[in-house]
């Protein structure tokens, strides 16, 4: 699999979007932003957490729990995948640090 599976879990969750709550638990995410919010942050936590213990299977159920729930958020946000390859492909030849400075970030 490659950066298809992103493309096509997209293309569902859009959409779920338009399907009744009670129906679809996507639905219901996207149609409630301060959920999608803190799922998002909990999915965060019990990656960086899975990090932190090198807990490999846990980190690679927890990331793709995290992928799900960004791309929820695309959705809500009306984001496309390629506005975002777009942003990382502009970025790629830029060194991390100078893109933090470039931001003003410390």
């Amino acid at each position: 699999m490659n950066e298809q599976i992103l493309k096509e879990l997209f293309t569902v969750l859009k959409q779920r979007k338009k399907t009744r709550e009670k129906e679809s638990y996507t639905s219901f995410l996207i149609k409630n932003p301060e959920l999608l919010a803190k799922k998002i942050g909990e999915e965060s936590s019990e990656l960086i957490i899975d990090l932190i213990k090198k807990n490999k299977q846990g980190a690679i159920k927890e990331s793709a729990d995290l992928i799900y729930h960004i791309l929820a958020g695309w959705v809500y946000l009306s984001i496309t995948p390629e506005e975002i390859w777009n942003e990382l492909s502009s970025r790629k030849s830029t060194s991390g640090f100078e893109e933090k400075r470039n931001r003003g970030l410390k």
